[in-house]
């Protein structure tokens, strides 16, 4: 089964600029983690950059190629489903590895497990996912929880939030759903640290201090 991972990307990301290829404090830039992680995935055939700005190549990792996506996809507007479709009508593929680049401390073992558990046929997709078990409250009411009786938080039933990498499907998981997720997905728990997803400036910040301060020197 031929596996495809592909990192959609744009360099006009709206609330942190250049965020995709913007560098940490050791001048790494952050779409090299994920590109570094999927060249360490064995069951991973191609890595392919989706991204309508051809100066991405300069950021890409020997052994990452480089597909030029149409630029009327780097509007706000654009959804997730949008991309996926526009990916999957211009490369063929068994099994389909989308892995966003705001993900920079996802460990290969991780991308491993959701391929592995949609080749097992076991499950119809994966995606990687953090535990919460906490109060949450939704629309002003308690959501999962009493307040006449409050249980501890290490009693309570998790949630899982999913994370923004990976999303592991295939074709006809797409077709059926419009989306990267069917209704038997595998889940894989990930940790704190390979939760944290730079979306805006302080994020970047964390992901930067707990690059520099905790996983490079280890």
């Amino acid at each position: 089964m031929k596996v495809t991972a592909f990192i959609p990307m744009k360099l006009n990301n709206e609330r942190t600029p250049g965020k995709n290829t913007k560098p940490f404090s050791d001048g790494t830039p952050l779409c090299h983690f994920v590109q570094k992680a999927l060249l360490q995935v064995p069951e991973v055939d191609e890595i392919i950059a989706f991204c309508s700005n051809e100066k991405i190549k300069d950021y890409l990792l020997p052994g990452v190629k480089f597909l030029k996506r149409p630029e009327t996809l780097d509007t706000k507007e654009t959804l997730c489903g949008d991309i996926i479709r526009t990916f999957l009508g211009m490369h063929d593929a068994d099994i389909y590895v989308m892995s966003h680049a705001t993900s920079p401390f996802i460990k290969p073992e991780r991308f491993s497990a959701c391929i592995n558990a949609v080749k097992s046929k076991q499950y119809d997709s994966a995606f990687a996912c953090k535990k919460l078990s906490n109060f949450i409250w939704y629309n002003g009411k308690p959501l999962n929880f009493s307040l006449d009786k409050a249980p501890r938080t290490q009693d309570m039933e998790p949630a899982y939030c999913e994370l923004s990498t990976p999303y592991v499907f295939t074709r006809d998981v797409f077709n059926k759903y419009h989306g990267r997720t069917g209704e038997n997905p595998f889940m894989c728990e990930c940790s704190e640290i390979e939760s944290i997803d730079v979306d805006y400036p302080e994020d970047f910040v964390l992901a930067d201090i707990v690059y520099t301060h905790l996983i490079k020197g280890r």
